[in-house]
């Protein structure tokens, strides 16, 4: 199983969820990209084993990830303050993976119908849904 976590801003999201992730499913095959270089510091210090950053790793991560995991803002062009640019919002959309996208109320991106949860709890649901991914499998 491919999985990629794409995080910007301080990649403190990205981070917890590599560790998540990372101590749930050993054999998963975890890959970090960061829209900015202190996203993917974050996700390093995390435990990540694969991590790049930018637009291009982001492209290439969709093309071989079977889930792809990060904030509601990677699939809106130039969201996350302008680090989502428009080929990773059309990378990430246009991927064949699962997508498990996080609703987080910044940036402009408003999401109706979602009550406000704190991050712990959005990442409990991030893992409850990745398992019922991975056990279609």
């Amino acid at each position: 199983m491919n999985i990629a976590i794409i995080d910007g801003h301080g990649g403190m999201l990205g981070a917890q969820l590599v560790k998540e992730i990372s101590a749930r499913y050993a054999n998963a095959v975890v890959t970090a990209i960061g829209t900015n270089s202190t996203a993917t510091a974050a996700m390093l210090k995390a435990g990540a084993k694969n991590a790049a950053t930018g637009e291009n790793p982001v492209i290439v991560a969709c093309r071989k990830a079977n889930v792809i995991i990060g904030p509601i803002g990677i699939v809106i062009a130039d969201s996350l303050t302008g680090e989502v640019t428009p080929k990773m919002a059309l990378a990430v959309a246009q991927s064949n993976a699962t997508r498990i996208l996080i609703p987080m109320n910044k940036c402009d991106n408003l999401i109706a119908g979602v009550k406000e949860l704190n991050t712990t709890m959005l990442i409990e649901d991030v893992m409850t849904k990745l398992s019922y991914v991975i056990c279609q499998q």
